[in-house]
């Protein structure tokens, strides 16, 4: 074997693990409720490049069907928050790669806001707000 093709070989080999890790760290990075459970503030619905916010009017009652219809969500588990408070934030994860996305539900005042954005990346591909948008949907208010 060359000296050439022996280098290449320990740069894929290498390019290989840190790959390997980068999957691994996305699939069990924590999550920090911290950071990613937040008060919202937003008066209008806006789709973002790696985010989508959408509003609503709403009450307790349609927040809890809100709230099945999120849970009812392949790979979407609760991060913080409970309805009780009517604030709650999901993370949702990609089929493949697993990346996760983070959705936070605020009632406030007689409005339901969410806003859906990704942890990783400079884009989402629109995913994020496909989902609110067909959530909503289900609810009939799409």
């Amino acid at each position: 074997m060359s000296e050439r093709s022996r280098m290449f070989r320990q740069i894929a080999i290498l390019l290989l693990v840190a790959f390997a890790f980068l999957m691994f760290y996305i699939r069990v990075a924590p999550s920090d409720p911290g950071r990613w459970h937040v008060t919202l503030t937003f008066t209008h619905n806006e789709t973002l490049q790696a985010a989508a916010r959408r509003m609503f009017d709403g009450d307790k009652e349609r927040l809890a069907a809100l709230d099945r219809v999120i849970r009812d969500t392949p790979r979407t588990r609760v991060l913080a928050g409970s309805l009780e408070e009517g604030h709650i934030t999901y993370v949702t994860r990609s089929l493949v790669m697993g990346f996760p996305d983070y959705t936070t539900v605020q009632l406030t005042d007689g409005t339901i806001r969410l806003f859906g954005r990704a942890r990783f990346g400079q884009s989402d591909l629109g995913v994020n707000a496909a989902r609110l948008d067909g959530w909503l949907e289900t609810l009939g208010q799409g």
